[in-house]
């Protein structure tokens, strides 16, 4: 194996970014229940947020020219990566509890995990980001590990 993860990417293995904090409102479901096609009126209606809602509920707000080629922005939370092409490897979500109006949600990020294996084609990195969701009182509302493979 060609070893391309050196002590500097290593030791980046269990950093978290700054807490991000959201108020989840009935309007904000209902866009989202409306945008992804749901059809439970408790989604519709506001009530309770559908699957994958925190996803975009998140998202940093930049500029169109401050996004990168794949349609993201930067995120400071990662090292620089020897590896530049970035492929989706996997996502695994645990949720403790409906997300619903009024929930003042705080998420936490934290780059759990960096590994190399050897592919068919060369090289690639695997990096692993863990977050968790809660409510502003600390009751758990959604785990997520998110996988992305870089060749």
């Amino acid at each position: 194996m060609s070893q391309l993860l050196d002590d500097r990417v290593l030791s980046s293995i269990g950093k978290s970014a700054a807490p991000q904090a959201e108020l989840v409102t009935r309007r904000d479901i209902r866009k989202y229940a409306v945008a992804t096609g749901q059809r439970l009126r408790k989604f519709v209606d506001g009530d309770e947020a559908p699957p994958l809602f925190h996803i975009a509920l998140f998202w940093d707000v930049v500029e169109l020219d401050e996004l990168l080629p794949d349609g993201l922005s930067v995120d400071p939370l990662l090292p620089e990566f020897p590896l530049k092409r970035a492929m989706a490897g996997g996502w695994n979500i645990h949720y403790h509890r409906p997300i619903v109006p009024g929930d003042e949600l705080v998420m936490t990020r934290t780059l759990s995990n960096v590994f190399e294996k050897s592919g068919s084609r060369g090289p690639l990195i695997f990096y692993e980001l863990t977050r968790d969701v809660k409510t502003r009182s600390g009751d758990p509302v959604l785990t997520e590990k998110i996988t992305r493979i870089l060749r």
